[in-house]
């Protein structure tokens, strides 16, 4: 679900939405969520990669990552998931901005324990990231996957947050001779640089010249 007293924005409200594919578009474009939890009294945020199954999210790491077995254990968690389109200069420093997608989702989780399933999350990680690899490479063998701890997390409240447009100024401040605007940022694909191992006759494979990453 979508909206809830956890996730209900109070100031600005007119930036949130509660709408499940504007929450959906902002998990799928992004890469990186911050997980947070607590342990042992204390507050945690670890950066982890994932990937999105309908209203889960697939998380993995080493079978003795902390994150993740206090996750397994079902306790209260956070992940959230920002992206950053651009800077936001205005004429008075008071109202610098950025402008942003960003999404906040409370939820629990659980350990994947089938080593189907665990093939399973693991291929969706691996796809979400760069589409055809999976196919391409070796799959986790036996031992592999028991040194992998996967979990699944299920949003049970979620809402987004979103910046856009140009600078928001006093109407006093309109006629300073100040530049003002936005500075757009984005996160692209590069040109492929070949592991130095790398077999001379091994090509760059097609889906990895296709691939374009854009947020």
């Amino acid at each position: 679900m979508t909206g809830g007293e956890r996730t209900r924005l109070h100031r600005l409200p007119e930036r949130g939405s509660y709408d499940l594919e504007t929450v959906h578009s902002i998990l799928d474009a992004g890469f990186l969520a911050h997980v947070g939890f607590t342990v042992d009294a204390q507050a945690v945020v670890i950066p982890m990669l994932y990937a999105r199954s309908g209203q889960a999210l697939y998380l993995h790491g080493s079978a003795a990552n902390r994150t993740l077995q206090t996750l397994a254990t079902g306790s209260a968690a956070c992940v959230t998931v920002t992206l950053i389109d651009g800077f936001v200069l205005a004429r008075s420093a008071f109202h610098h901005s950025m402008n942003y997608r960003s999404v906040v989702a409370f939820g629990t989780a659980r350990s994947i324990l089938s080593a189907a399933q665990k093939v399973k999350a693991l291929h969706a990680i691996s796809e979400h990231m760069v589409a055809g690899r999976w196919n391409e490479v070796r799959g986790p063998s036996r031992a592999e996957l028991e040194m992998t701890m996967v979990v699944e997390f299920t949003i049970e409240e979620a809402s987004a947050k979103i910046r856009k447009g140009p600078p928001l100024d006093d109407e006093g401040d309109y006629a300073r001779h100040v530049w003002a605007g936005v500075i757009p940022l984005r996160t692209e694909t590069g040109e492929p640089v070949p592991d130095s191992r790398l077999r001379v006759e091994v090509a760059v494979p097609q889906y990895l010249n296709r691939l374009k990453v854009g947020q």
